[in-house]
């Protein structure tokens, strides 16, 4: 009874945080446009809201420092010129950019739009070598390419100086993210967080692909945006690139950690013999099961 109590409780917190986070984000969404609307200065209101974060952020560092006792990373400034200042300048850029275009795109334009970030992400993660091309990698790159192309063909909320700085904020965001992954990985600064595989879930992007639908969806109720059955048809395509890309990321993921342990493995007798009793005890486990059947 307790146990299921306890996973009880754990399913509730689990959906109350799914909820929240749907919540903010498609919230930030529909507040972005209507603050726009309300007032037209869109570059200004993200340099306030990048000031309000450096506060927020400068505060929290203060309050761990204080609790933990122990100083906090902290970047030279060449370093910070040389190697912080490039994500920055494209966190910025991404953001303002993305603002500005809400004066005059639609929601559910911005939303597919914006999803085309991934596909730069990609790209940059190929030129600087953190992914490997492979067949896959190309189909994933002409899916959400296509998906994109069919979903703005002749879409009759069509703005194209809107388009362009929502797709210009997404090559942003793929730089954005590729430089920030890279400055994250460098040890040396003291920062080697994505490194861990707790900071990206891809095994949880679905997530994110169910956000864009709620998205969409409210757009097209809430604010009257519409689409056409080769919009929604392109809406498919894109997502299931992005999806394809998820699933690859997992497979590399768990590839990448069971070679790691099989090497662990190979200098460690004790741990080699461990591993060895749980593949026979999954090996019987699979035999009773069908047997069973």
């Amino acid at each position: 009874m307790g146990a299921g109590a306890a996973a009880l409780g754990r399913a509730a917190l689990a959906a109350a945080l799914v909820l929240l986070y749907y919540g903010f984000s498609i919230g930030i969404t529909f507040y972005n446009k209507w603050l726009v609307k309300s007032f037209p200065f869109p570059l200004l209101a993200t340099l306030l809201h990048l000031l309000l974060i450096f506060a927020l952020s400068a505060l929290a560092r203060a309050l761990a420092r204080c609790r933990s006792g122990r100083p906090r990373a902290t970047l030279s400034w060449a370093d910070c010129l040389r190697r912080a200042a490039p994500a920055a300048l494209s966190t910025s850029l991404d953001i303002g950019l993305s603002n500005w275009s809400f004066l005059y795109v639609t929601v559910s334009l911005y939303t597919m739009t914006k999803s085309s970030a991934i596909l730069f992400i990609l790209l940059f993660s190929l030129l600087f070598k953190l992914e490997e091309m492979r067949v896959a990698l190309v189909l994933v790159v002409l899916l959400i390419a296509g998906g994109l192309f069919m979903f703005t063909y002749k879409s009759t909320q069509f703005n194209t100086q809107g388009f362009v700085l929502v797709l210009c904020a997404s090559f942003l965001g793929g730089v954005r993210w590729t430089l920030t992954q890279i400055l994250m990985q460098k040890a040396e600064l003291g920062l080697p967080l994505s490194i861990s595989e707790k900071l990206f879930h891809f095994h949880e992007a679905g997530m994110l692909l169910c956000l864009e639908i709620c998205v969409l969806f409210l757009a097209t109720h809430l604010l009257g945006d519409h689409l056409s059955l080769l919009n929604w048809l392109g809406f498919a395509v894109c997502l299931s690139g992005i999806s394809l890309h998820v699933i690859l990321k997992a497979i590399n993921a768990k590839g990448e950690k069971a070679l790691n342990l099989n090497e662990e493995a190979s200098s460690d007798p004790d741990l080699e013999l461990l591993l060895h009793h749980a593949e026979r005890g999954e090996e019987e486990e699979e035999v009773e099961t069908i047997q069973q059947h």
